[in-house]
């Protein structure tokens, strides 16, 4: 551990002045100081500032500081967030962890970690190992030549479905992006994640009203029930009028490089009946456009699979 200076601010201004990282609860930041991948020598721990709160009224919105346990026991809080949610690390991390902080995490991948290997997010230019080493948890699509990394949250998958929204304040002013819109492809520059300006803090996470998400569920696949990181997953919402599905939302993760919303699913799903076979024929067009590496291509299958379990288990006892 490095030598670096802790202030705690109490107002959005007082943090907006003082360069650093920021602290929230701490379960990447802390991980990535110990291991040396991050090194700030000012800290700022924000939690302090007055940024939590869950409103349903009209829509979501959630406060940046809002713990992730305390999201998912909301009421009112769509099926799909709050399983993914309770699916994302262990109790004691999502009693601590942000939800800013969750979309803001930093991907898992072992070469991104080790700081005695090359790694082009964290050293630009140095490479990319995992393309041709170990790659078994890599990423199938959205990769490129410089990058394979998956990203890593598990409710960003769900928040992207969704359309949602983050708030974004610096001492300039304030912005709002679509989380789609946030997270960057990796492309020939890797180490620039998301549309986050150097300066800026998430403040809130805006969820646009849509009440047939009520009809939703997140399907995660890991090595492990306990606290894994995904394989793949599937966060899936459908709007179901008399045995046909009127609209959809789908998008995955654990397979790609950014949180990947499947517009030719969801296309493909509108209209057809709730069927096994359709949900099959529409899952087909999961896995365009995936790259798979030496160890990862079962990937393209596992994700077609996976959107089809979620929307199984969504329509269970419904189906024809």
């Amino acid at each position: 551990m490095r030598p670096f200076e802790l202030t705690a601010p109490t107002t959005v201004d007082a943090a907006l002045a003082s360069p650093g990282s920021f602290l929230a609860g701490g379960t990447t930041l802390v991980d990535l100081m110990k291991l040396n991948v991050l090194t700030p020598r000012h800290v700022l721990d924000i939690n302090e500032l007055p940024l939590r709160g869950v409103d349903t009224a009209n829509g979501l919105r959630f406060g940046a500081l809002e713990r992730m346990s305390d999201i998912a026991a909301h009421p009112g809080v769509y099926p799909m967030i709050s399983r993914a949610l309770l699916l994302s690390a262990s109790q004691q991390l999502r009693n601590m962890a942000s939800i800013g902080g969750n979309l803001l995490q930093r991907t898992r991948c072992t070469y991104f970690r080790d700081v005695a290997m090359p790694c082009n997010r964290r050293e630009p230019g140095s490479g990319c190992p995992a393309i041709s080493g170990s790659n078994r948890m890599h990423a199938v699509l959205g990769t490129s030549d410089s990058c394979v990394a998956t990203h890593a949250s598990d409710v960003a998958v769900a928040l992207v479905a969704l359309d949602a929204e983050v708030e974004l304040v610096s001492a300039s002013g304030s912005r709002t992006v679509a989380l789609a819109d946030f997270y960057r492809l990796p492309g020939d520059s890797p180490e620039v994640e998301h549309d986050l300006r150097p300066g800026e803090l998430i403040t809130e996470v805006r969820v646009p009203r849509l009440d047939w998400a009520e009809h939703s569920t997140y399907v995660k696949v890991r090595d492990r029930q306990s606290y894994e990181f995904a394989l793949c997953s599937a966060a899936v919402a459908l709007d179901v009028r008399d045995g046909h599905i009127a609209d959809a939302r789908v998008a995955v993760g654990g397979v790609a490089t950014v949180p990947w919303r499947l517009g030719e699913v969801e296309a493909a799903l509108r209209g057809a009946p709730v069927t096994e076979d359709a949900f099959e024929a529409a899952a087909a067009a999961a896995a365009d456009g995936a790259r798979p590496l030496a160890a990862n291509r079962y990937k393209v299958s596992l994700l077609k699979r996976t959107v089809v379990r979620a929307l199984l288990e969504l329509t269970e006892g419904n189906r024809s």
